[in-house]
């Protein structure tokens, strides 16, 4: 004998009544906001209905590549629920604006037909508008490593930056930004690698140890097809007897031990090496390319500009 089919408890039913609940949700709308035009008086705190024709991808971009299963499935969701998050965009002009964050919601609008798009409208320069676009994307944590580092190399270039303030743009620690710019010393089939997830970013550390990049690469490839931990790749280069002997690798000092090495490269265009021991001793080598380099820290020196 079949059991009978239960329906809600009576503390639900009760609650509930007899509610429809299976009736689609309805999209969301920005009613009550204005339509943007060249002679809108904004402020950063509305969001504002921008015509998509008068919005520009972000040309400082940071994400290299968009994931188009996803695209769809960002699609699919605005279409039946409308854009639930705003975008943030610059005015260029009058009549022309720049996505600051939420170019795959800009482009997912695009891809169900939107004519408009709800946006906040802020105003900075493109130095402004590079830092927040690669701050708002690494803070969303799903860069792959390389575009990680690419993003931080083009704030340190772009905007003259140190690694100690590039670290405190990204609420990053120093060694963590250092680690991240050093993976770009690796090779491009390595970076390649690294940046499609068939390496890790613990295994390419580890290859960071080997100063040969035919053996990095060949490393690399040891790692894919055995199927190797980071650990079995350690020891893999410590038998080997190739392991490049660093005993003090840039990721493995204190901190204060890489301010000094950031202080003083600076006057010999980074061309400087430090090994420290475990007890505290160690080394610092510095290779200077002429006479002018070491005046010019010497003269450092002396007026304590260090």
């Amino acid at each position: 004998m079949s059991k009978p089919q239960r329906g809600l408890g009576k503390g639900l039913e009760a609650l509930l009544g007899n509610a429809d609940l299976s009736q689609a949700r309805k999209p969301v709308e920005y009613v009550h906001k204005t339509v943007v035009t060249p002679s809108t008086d904004l402020n950063s705190a509305d969001i504002m209905l921008v015509p998509i024709e008068m919005i520009e991808q972000n040309p400082f971009q940071p994400r290299m590549s968009f994931d188009n299963e996803a695209l769809e499935e960002l699609a699919d969701s605005i279409r039946s629920l409308g854009l639930i998050q705003p975008v943030t965009v610059r005015r260029k002009a009058p009549d022309r604006y720049q996505i600051i964050s939420g170019e795959r919601r800009f482009r997912a609008c695009r891809m169900v037909g939107k004519t408009e798009i709800p946006a906040y409208i802020i105003d900075t320069n493109d130095q402004g508008m590079l830092e927040m676009a690669i701050v708002e994307n690494i803070q969303r944590e799903d860069l792959d490593p390389i575009e990680v580092a690419m993003s931080y190399k083009r704030l340190i270039d772009e905007c003259n930056l140190t690694h100690e303030q590039m670290a405190l743009r990204v609420g990053k620690k120093r060694a963590s930004v250092t680690n991240y710019l050093r993976l770009l010393d690796l090779p491009a089939k390595v970076q390649h690698d690294l940046k499609v997830g068939l390496l890790s970013v613990g295994h390419a550390k580890v290859l960071l140890s080997v100063n040969d990049a035919e053996l990095q690469e060949k490393l690399c490839d040891l790692v894919i097809k055995g199927g190797l931990s980071v650990r079995q790749l350690e020891e893999k280069i410590r038998n080997s007897g190739r392991q490049e002997k660093k005993e003090a690798r840039e990721q493995d000092l204190p901190e204060n031990y890489c301010r000094m090495l950031e202080i003083v490269g600076k006057y010999f265009e980074n061309d400087i090496s430090l090994k420290r021991t475990a007890n505290g001793k160690g080394t610092m080598t510095i290779h200077f390319s002429s006479d002018d380099e070491v005046r010019r820290f010497l003269s450092a020196l002396e007026e304590s500009k260090l």
